[in-house]
């Protein structure tokens, strides 16, 4: 039997509704079944007992006995979540797409410590949009570009895009001046590791899987360097991974060539100098082509 669309509930605060599939068991209530599914939210009784469960239909979920094979929905709420006073712009948006320049140290989408500081949730909030989704991710301490689209039906053909690998993708970033040879074409194996280092991407020997076109801007003072960077494939920290390699680690890098210490609230005074300038592709959906880019990143505090 093919599930039933989801409902249209309102957003608050920019965050949609998330889903939870109840099935058969033997769970007293709701709230017990959600306690147990979900035991990171300490306050299931209370959210229950104010409405805010909800059902197909939109109504609020009252604490009866338990009934499987439904759904239920809530809004992920967190009661500290750190402040992130930068603002993202958006810089392009018709019927099928919006762009937004994303600002250093916001997330794309919730996860963790972030609700409803992040960019999705705050572009939802300041549009209304309920299906504004983005096709391409960056990482929170990364700037620029990202893309969402609009319409539930066209988000396949989007992302189909970045599966593929055709889209044009340009970075700036600051980092150590480097010897060269410039341009290059570097290419490592790039694998997740397991255990204590797992944020770190590690070079490895074999078959390259992470190929960037590198080229030097201009030499900075202090011993720095403007480089811009164009990704042939898309793997997790490619670009920091990559640089890192050619021993030449990112200003403000706190994972690259030492994982730092996790910080909350994060420090904001030293951001990643990383941004995503530019984007371009052929519209799968309207033919067009799209082509978006933003200022050019400057340097900031260390």
């Amino acid at each position: 039997m093919a599930r039933p669309p989801k409902p249209e509930l309102p957003l608050r605060e920019g965050v949609a509704a998330s889903a939870v599939f109840c099935p058969p068991g033997p769970w007293a209530t709701t709230t017990a079944f959600l306690a147990e599914r979900l035991p990171r939210v300490d306050d299931w009784p209370e959210r229950v007992a104010c409405g805010d469960v909800v059902d197909d239909e939109g109504r609020p979920v009252a604490d009866v006995p338990y009934r499987g094979n439904r759904r239920v929905y809530y809004w992920r709420h967190l009661d500290v979540e750190p402040d992130i006073p930068f603002r993202e712009r958006i810089v392009f948006q018709d019927e099928h797409l919006l762009v937004a320049d994303k600002p250093h140290f916001l997330p794309v989408t919730p996860s963790g410590l972030y609700a409803r500081q992040t960019l999705m949730a705050r572009l939802r909030h300041a549009t209304g949009l309920v299906d504004l989704n983005p096709v391409h991710r960056l990482d929170r301490e990364t700037a620029g570009l990202v893309v969402f689209n609009l319409r539930r039906d066209e988000r396949n053909a989007y992302h189909q895009l970045f599966r593929e690998r055709v889209v044009d993708k340009v970075y700036e970033a600051i980092a150590p001046l480097g010897a060269g040879p410039w341009p290059r074409v570097v290419r490592h194996r790039l694998e997740e590791p397991r255990g204590e280092g797992f944020m770190q991407m590690q070079v490895v020997a074999g078959e390259p899987n992470a190929e960037t076109w590198i080229d030097l801007v201009e030499a900075l003072p202090g011993g720095l360097a403007r480089y811009e960077l164009r990704p042939k494939t898309g793997l997790r920290h490619q670009l920091r991974a990559q640089m890192n390699a050619l021993g030449l680690p990112l200003v403000g890098d706190r994972i690259y060539p030492v994982l730092q210490p996790h910080e909350n609230p994060p420090r904001l005074d030293a951001p990643l100098q990383l941004v995503a300038r530019a984007i371009s592709f052929t519209d799968p959906v309207t033919g067009l082509q799209r082509s978006f880019e933003r200022a050019a990143l400057t340097i900031a505090p260390r």
